[in-house]
């Protein structure tokens, strides 16, 4: 039977500080170092992007505090 292989992805120009950050990383949590970047890629992934959190918001219909923030500081204010 054929298996068909997995796609890679090549990082480039990657700084010498960080490699040292993920690979001790990585032996922390007894993994490879590709097994543990592919870990953090797919927890990255699973994560909206600031765009989409952004769009989600913006969707949400805004919530109405009573009182207000304010009222509250003027209220402890007003107390002393």
């Amino acid at each position: 039977m054929y298996r068909q292989s997995m796609p890679n992805i090549r990082i480039r120009n990657v700084p010498e500080g960080l490699y040292r950050i993920l690979e001790a990383k990585a032996a922390i949590e007894g993994l490879s170092l590709s097994d543990f970047v592919r870990a953090e890629l797919e927890l990255a992934a699973m994560r909206p992007t600031h765009r989409e959190l952004r769009m989600r918001l913006l969707r949400r219909d805004p919530i109405h505090l009573s009182p207000t923030a304010a009222d509250i500081i003027r209220e402890v204010r007003d107390r002393d």
